[in-house]
């Protein structure tokens, strides 16, 4: 069974842009990147996406809770509420951070290691939707995305498993990683307390027959599902 909460705007959310940049750099020296983050296939892990009705300013968080070892769902929510930022590259966080933590906080039961559909280092900033929130709750989390972004990298080789950099420059801010044979990889990058190497190796765990982990692909569908019965939030 779904939980299904609404989520509130904090009264000190950022209004503009300046202050949002702002609070990015205060919460980006929180970051922990030297922590390796729980082995694949152990305890818990789940998924958050989100998704928007800009028309009715409505936005849907879902976070679906994986056993690690089965991928059996233990548990899910939902928050829906108004839309907290305007859309700006590189903030979209202050976007869906309310609702997401609204969901999380209606699950049942502790969330584990927690994987965005998005990115965390590899952001223009440095800190993308994974780090600001693993920032916030202290949970480990990880960024999967499905394109580079702004980022440039190689293509891996064809085998499932196989790796390259995604690179800033000469930085490398994640991985893109093959998780089937052949097929167009995702883009791995480290959020909060958990290493790259570690974050890699959970998507490839977390992604036994489909490109996308199972974490993006349940709660994909589920705020999906969720946004196209939300009522207008009060």
């Amino acid at each position: 069974m779904t939980t299904t909460v609404t989520a509130q705007t904090p009264a000190d959310w950022p209004a503009t842009e300046e202050q949002a940049r702002a609070v990015q750099d205060a919460l980006r020296a929180r970051v922990v990147l030297d922590e390796p983050g729980p082995p694949p296939g152990t305890g818990r892990v789940t998924g958050v996406d989100v998704a928007y009705d800009d028309e009715r300013d409505v936005v849907v968080a879902a976070a679906v809770v994986l056993d690690a070892a089965t991928l059996a769902v233990v548990a899910e929510a939902t928050a829906a509420g108004r839309i907290s930022f305007p859309y700006v590259p590189g903030l979209l966080a202050f976007r869906e951070i309310p609702a997401v933590l609204a969901a999380l906080d209606a699950l049942p039961c502790p969330p584990g290691l927690v994987v965005c559909d998005g990115y965390g280092l590899a952001h223009p900033r440095r800190f993308g939707l994974a780090s600001h929130l693993g920032v916030l709750t202290g949970l480990p989390t990880m960024g999967v995305a499905k394109n580079p972004f702004a980022f440039t990298y190689d293509d891996p080789d064809a085998p499932r498993g196989s790796t390259s950099p995604l690179l800033a420059g000469a930085e490398e801010v994640g991985r893109a990683v093959r998780t089937r044979d052949g097929v167009k990889p995702v883009f791995v990058s480290a959020g909060h307390r958990v290493s790259l190497a570690n974050a890699c190796a959970q998507t490839l765990a977390l992604a036994p027959a489909y490109r996308l982990p199972e974490t993006t692909r349940r709660s994909d569908a589920l705020c999906r599902a969720a946004l196209r019965t939300a009522a207008y939030p009060a």
